[in-house]
């Protein structure tokens, strides 16, 4: 997703790949609707949601059902569909952008100085760029080269993951039960398989290195659920412990980490991708524009300063979801279950709630006091005569959307008339689809063009 960002700005990247084929293997299988709304704002949307299996209800640990229809939002979905299928359509995008692609590329080496960056290779080749980001995964070499801590711990019940195919699929999308004895669940990929889900409270302390069998993960679900579904098949599974870590810091002068290199958590609520991909779209601009010239002093800085506070909160949220379907204490989980079941009964916490698990109510602290109060928001996709500002996203700019026209003098700003009396009268909307600036009065040209020239300087401008 980053390379594709920073190549659409017309930057020259490559992207280093460790992995050198693209295996059939879903880890990440959760697109929330925020997340659909971005890959929407670069085209892609349309190609990911026939791979998928759209789901319209979802209950939290405890809580009541949310209906996601209710989402403000085209998406008002979570979309399960495999991770191969997702990495697909971004592959197609960076190739048709041009992005040279490494595969078997190891990183073992990196030294930075005030005009690039060195990359040693395993191969022995040295690369040298202005910056580098390592989206390189929890065990991050470029995270730990840079010195960066990486500060959290380790849970101790262990998951079992397992691919089956089934004879006696669930009614329903999303299929889960919890109790004492465990939780199980069962998520459809769309194309015969699904991803059979397992925290066995009889198993938690086997091996990590104990191959997970097609037997156990079947008697699992059998003690628990009291139903294996008739799983006649496995192509692959897995037992492994998730952590809860966040980095200190996500940049080490020209160095940036992005996705799990930055923070990993409980796999509960579907979060690790969306995030990732939100990271990638806040730091592609500001890189673009760093390398372009027209980047104010502070704005590679407010990559961490937006995108660490939800790093954090993911962690906090995952971790509660965590405690409360996992925990040991019967006496915790009864009351985290109580308050969950409780806030979720309450229409404006359940409407919060929503907005976080989609990713619809993300937002960014505003700058300074006197900032209108949707700075920092989502951008609705409102229609822009005919035409929806997601669109308009599509060639990574700036968008100003004004109700009447206002003369703008800046190519690398894309201008529209808006006519929707929620949004105020004049909004510049970033590349990442957030606001950086509003006015509920007509902007003249001179605001008009001194919001600009905040976040995006003209080339050569001081």
């Amino acid at each position: 997703m980053l390379a594709g960002e920073l190549a659409l700005g017309g930057v020259k990247v490559r992207l280093l790949e460790e992995r050198t084929d693209m295996p059939n293997i879903t880890r990440a299988f959760a697109v929330h609707a925020r997340t659909l709304e971005l890959l929407d704002a670069r085209g892609m949307a349309d190609e990911l949601l026939p791979r998928g299996v759209p789901v319209y209800e979802v209950a939290p640990p405890g809580g009541t059902t949310i209906n996601l229809r209710d989402l403000p939002s085209r998406f008002a979905m979570l979309l399960i569909v495999p991770q191969s299928g997702t990495e697909h359509v971004l592959q197609t995008r960076t190739d048709a952008l041009g992005v040279p692609i490494d595969r078997g590329a190891e990183v073992v080496g990196l030294t930075q100085d005030d005009e690039g960056v060195t990359v040693d290779c395993a191969s022995g080749e040295q690369i040298r760029a202005k910056y580098v980001v390592g989206c390189d995964g929890a065990h991050s070499t470029v995270r730990r080269l840079v010195g960066i801590d990486f500060v959290g711990r380790q849970y101790e019940t262990h998951i079992l993951l397992a691919d089956v195919q089934l004879t006696r699929a669930p009614q329903e999308t999303l299929s889960g039960v919890t109790n004492e004895r465990g939780v199980v669940l069962m998520i459809p990929f769309g194309d015969g398989w699904f991803r059979a889900i397992a925290w066995d409270r009889l198993r938690e302390q086997a091996p990590l290195s104990e191959p997970v069998t097609e037997a156990e993960i079947r008697d699992a679900f059998h003690r628990i659920a009291g139903e294996d579904y008739g799983m006649k098949e496995m192509r692959w599974s897995s037992r492994f412990l998730s952590e809860r870590k966040q980095a200190e810091h996500y940049r080490a002068g020209r160095v940036f980490i992005a996705g799990d290199a930055a923070h990993v958590h409980s796999p509960l609520g579907g979060q690790g991708m969306n995030t990732g991909i939100g990271d990638a779209m806040n730091l592609g601009w500001k890189l673009t524009e760093a390398i372009g010239g027209t980047a104010p002093s502070w704005l590679l800085d407010s990559y961490e300063g937006e995108r660490h506070p939800v790093g954090a909160t993911v962690l906090r949220m995952t971790d509660a979801f965590n405690q409360l379907v996992l925990g040991r204490s019967k006496a915790q989980r009864f009351i985290q279950t109580i308050a969950i079941g409780a806030l979720t009964r309450i229409p404006h916490t359940k409407r919060m709630m929503a907005g976080f698990l989609s990713g619809i109510g993300i937002s960014y602290p505003r700058a300074a006091r006197g900032d209108h109060k949707m700075v920092g928001k989502r951008m609705p996709d409102v229609d822009c005569g005919g035409t929806r500002l997601y669109e308009l996203l599509r060639a990574g700019k700036f968008v100003m959307a004004t109700t009447e026209d206002v003369e703008v003098d800046r190519t690398d700003v894309v201008h529209a008339i808006h006519r929707d009396p929620s949004v105020p009268a004049a909004v510049l909307v970033r590349p990442d689809g957030y606001v950086a600036w509003a006015d509920d009065r007509l902007a003249t040209p001179w605001h008009a063009a001194a919001a600009i020239d905040h976040w995006c300087r003209r080339p050569g401008q001081k």
